[in-house]
């Protein structure tokens, strides 16, 4: 009999890519602008998103012409989350890893979410976390989930007016997204407020918190975000590495990345209970689940 450790498991992967950019590339006045381009599906990230997102901004350290990062979300929203159910939707297709844990795709239980998932969320986010250049996330509408995460790893959050921020992935059962940032990014009262209800927080409020740098109108939000990017594009280059290394430093003095390691475990053990319980690794919610869901409890929050 064949060991768990050496069980093949056959998977198949039926995603069916509506765009071969799904990050869009430009430098001016330099600074990189990496623009997230599935905006039919609210920049939902696949791992197709992900893996042009790391090369991306790859590309834009290896520029020294580069000064600072800005990412956004082309259309409506700057990212509704990770991707649970757009044709898209690749958890199961290989790619070329940026990391050293193993292919997640032929690996039987608990073994390919986990390692998957070291890979392209925690992984990928603790890499961006590190890079040397400035970045500021310039964020519209809705960053829920897996958005908060692609905004928590840059170094500043500009946002519109009527941009909202949520983590609702409690209701899955789930306590809260990979790169547990949140009582590190709030309040830890304001964190477990965030997480208890899954409401949505306004730009306002993560003001008020310090988790957003400035809110603007929504038409002034792209001059703002690029005329702060201008002022730190003049600093000197080591300077500016040398200040993120430092904070960042700090935070991880303060346990930030131990608390991530713990909390990670906790959302795979959450993983493996829910698909003991239900066979759904999610709980049962696939992404139209989740978005009806989530309008229901907006229509219920206060304004």
């Amino acid at each position: 009999m064949n060991s768990p450790d050496s069980e093949f498991v056959e998977r198949e992967d039926h995603a069916v890519y509506e765009t071969q950019e799904p990050v869009l590339y430009g430098v001016a006045d330099g600074i990189a602008t990496l623009t997230l381009n599935r905006p039919t599906f609210n920049n939902a990230q696949n791992s197709q998103m992900t893996y042009a997102l790391d090369a991306a901004l790859r590309q834009a350290v290896d520029d020294d012409t580069v000064k600072v990062i800005v990412l956004r979300g082309g259309g409506k929203h700057f990212s509704a989350g990770h991707d649970i159910g757009t044709p898209g939707r690749d958890i199961d297709k290989p790619f070329e890893r940026a990391h050293l844990w193993w292919d997640h795709t032929n690996k039987p239980g608990g073994e390919r979410l986990y390692a998957r998932e070291q890979e392209v969320y925690l992984g990928m986010c603790r890499r961006w976390r590190e890079l040397p250049k400035p970045t500021i996330a310039m964020v519209q509408g809705a960053c829920v989930a897996g958005g908060l995460m692609l905004a928590w790893v840059c170094d500043l959050i500009v946002a519109s007016d009527d941009a909202f921020f949520q983590d609702p992935v409690v209701r899955m059962g789930i306590p809260g997204v990979e790169y547990f940032a949140h009582p590190y990014e709030l309040n830890p009262r304001i964190a477990k407020e965030f997480l208890f209800t899954g409401n949505r927080m306004t730009a306002e409020r993560a003001f008020q918190m310090g988790m957003v740098n400035q809110v603007l109108p929504r038409d002034q939000l792209e001059q703002g975000t690029y005329a702060l990017a201008a002022q730190i594009a003049r600093q000197p280059r080591m300077g500016l590495a040398l200040t993120k290394q430092a904070i960042n430093h700090v935070e991880d003095l303060q346990g930030k990345r131990t608390a991530m390691d713990a909390a990670f475990a906790w959302h795979h053990f959450a993983h493996a209970h829910n698909d003991l319980l239900s066979g759904d690794t999610l709980g049962g919610f696939d992404a139209k689940a989740m978005a009806q869901a989530n309008k229901a409890a907006a229509g219920g929050e206060r304004s």
